[in-house]
């Protein structure tokens, strides 16, 4: 029986993997500060440890043979958070970015394609069996980039509106790594993964229109209306220029959920389907 660490486990993306892992005969641990404020289900332990306090993952490493990494916090403190895992386990699954791929929407200068990359080099070296998780753009963003418009008028403006992404559903997603968890074969992966679409942002709109029963007006925002809107917002001109770079072509599609799942990659329309309430009034 595999005995797996979930690192980042209350996040949204944790989480998935978690509620996948369960139907498993894993046993589950999950790291976090609060143990209180967790809310997992009963199947899972949960062990209380701090990254920022690399000491405190000694416990919770016991017995452990693979973790799952969400990293969010700066490149700096993960040196010490790895020594301590390549002591004890055997395995790391990497939630990380498609920082290699030739797709100008991937290769726009930020700090989280360098974050990743020193992240990388550092587990490549580890000792470490791994295996890097290389999604695109989270079907789950839509949630907080339209849904507070939609709920509240029939207007949506957004910026780069035929910049076309193919968001990944966070379900196909952590279907991947409970793969890359649990079985034997992925050794050195790294899979990028997509929805199985390319669809531009105003597609997107349109379809959560359509599954909503509700005729939107979509509007283009102008770029430097954009970059005023998100001047305090982490990572907005990223995006910005991430969606500039992709104009006039499809996005990147990969058949990677499939191939390693053996199921079809949910569409945006079934993500959308299925989250409908949640962008009703």
């Amino acid at each position: 029986m595999k005995s797996i660490l979930v690192i980042g486990a209350t996040g949204n993306i944790g989480r998935q993997v978690i509620s996948q892992l369960i139907d498993t005969d894993a046993h589950i641990s999950a790291l976090t500060r609060n143990p209180d404020k967790a809310q997992l289900p009963a199947k899972v332990e949960v062990v209380q440890g701090d990254l920022t306090t690399p000491e405190t993952l000694d416990k919770c490493l016991a017995g452990i043979q693979t973790v799952f990494m969400v990293w969010t916090l700066p490149p700096a403190n993960f040196t010490p958070v790895l020594e301590r895992i390549a002591r004890r386990a055997k395995r790391i699954v990497l939630l990380s970015a498609p920082i290699k791929t030739a797709h100008p929407f991937f290769q726009q200068p930020n700090p989280a394609r360098d974050m990743y990359s020193q992240l990388e080099k550092q587990i490549e070296t580890s000792g470490l069996e791994w295996i890097f998780l290389r999604p695109g753009m989270f079907a789950g963003n839509a949630l907080h980039w339209w849904a507070q418009q939609i709920r509240t008028g029939n207007i949506v403006r957004w910026p780069y509106l035929n910049a076309p992404t193919a968001p990944i559903d966070e379900r196909d997603l952590a279907a991947v790594a409970v793969r890359a968890l649990c079985e034997e074969g992925h050794a050195e992966k790294e899979y990028v993964l997509t929805g199985p679409q390319s669809l531009t942002q105003y597609e997107q709109i349109s379809i959560i229109g359509n599954v909503i029963g509700r005729s939107l007006q979509i509007e283009e925002m102008a770029a430097d209306e954009a970059k005023q809107v998100w001047q305090n917002s982490p990572g907005g001109n990223m995006l910005l220029n991430a969606w500039a770079a992709a104009l006039g072509q499809p996005a990147f599609v990969t058949t990677t959920v499939e191939e390693v799942t053996g199921k079809s990659a949910r569409t945006f329309l079934d993500w959308a389907t299925d989250h409908a309430k949640e962008f009703r009034t």
